[in-house]
């Protein structure tokens, strides 16, 4: 960004690889390294009644780059799940590792993007928020902070809005502040967890538009949480399909090739089927295996 950024082969000027049917892939042959593994991951917490099993056993690995979806139902343990991966719960059994280290709390190499990025001061303009976080770490000197700022200011196209406070903003630039700030502390993933679950659908979907068009510029590796069938597919570039609770491996899923692009296509219609089938084939009458690995 100058950043080495969420992205580290890839600078943020860089140019994008092509796209395909509205959601964008790596060049053919073109495998990114693993940054994030999960393994033979188990999850509890206490409530003041019971001992609750959130996920068990989980094995999945998230790739430089990937928009990684973790799509369930209620209580399956997906938001617990991504709570582990930034540090903020410890596992009962198994291993997190970020390029090969055990994550064993918060760090600056994972960065949470919260609902309706509640995360941003309304008395603190753009440029302001941005800077927020980069000098309360004291990770940068303030020309470097300066600098990085508005770098990544610019690559989310928000540079005319930096003096701006964030009730003037729309929902869509509130994101794109939300990830900027987040993408200034150069971390290794981006976490987001249900970010547009309270929106009208219009809204929704606006907002899964532009943060699309936000990947395409900058690359970012992503892990998105959420309930929806279709956001998944549309946000999601590889979709690991979690059980109901305790939430295990239903699936691993490519969808890659898909996107808003795709929307209405038999392809999109297939993958939505496939993906309703394995979450409630249960409800169906027909058995639920789990721990199945699929991948299409």
């Amino acid at each position: 960004m100058t950043l080495s950024a969420i992205a580290h082969p890839r600078p943020l000027h860089a140019r994008a690889p092509d796209s395909v049917g509205g959601a964008s892939v790596a060049p053919a042959g073109v495998v990114m390294p693993k940054l994030l593994e999960v393994e033979g991951l188990t999850l509890q917490y206490k409530t003041p009644q019971h001992l609750v099993t959130a996920t068990y056993r989980i094995d999945c690995a998230v790739h430089e780059q990937d928009r990684y979806v973790i799509l369930g139902p209620s209580g399956c343990g997906k938001s617990t799940m991504l709570k582990a991966v930034g540090g903020f719960m410890t596992p009962e059994e198994g291993h997190i590792r970020l390029r090969g280290r055990e994550v064993v709390g918060p760090g600056p190499d994972r960065m949470m993007v919260f609902q309706e990025f509640e995360q941003l001061m309304p008395w603190k303009t753009v440029l302001e928020n941005v800077l927020f976080p980069m000098r309360v770490s004291g990770r940068f000197k303030s020309k470097d902070a300066m600098e990085r700022a508005l770098s990544v200011i610019d690559k989310v196209k928000l540079t005319k809005f930096r003096d701006v406070y964030p009730h003037m903003l729309s929902g869509g630039m509130k994101m794109r502040v939300a990830i900027a700030r987040a993408m200034a502390m150069e971390p290794d993933i981006l976490l987001m967890d249900e970010p547009f679950a309270a929106l009208d659908a219009l809204t929704r979907r606006k907002m899964q538009e532009e943060l699309l068009q936000l990947w395409e510029q900058v690359r970012f590796t992503l892990m998105f949480v959420t309930h929806s069938i279709e956001e998944a597919i549309v946000v999601g570039s590889r979709i690991l399909v979690l059980s109901p609770h305790p939430g295990r491996v239903r699936a691993e899923l490519d969808a890659s090739q898909l996107g808003f692009g795709a929307m209405g296509t038999p392809a999109f219609g297939a993958l939505s089927e496939k993906i309703h089938g394995l979450l409630f084939e249960h409800e169906l009458g027909r058995p639920v295996q789990q721990d199945e690995e699929t991948h299409s």
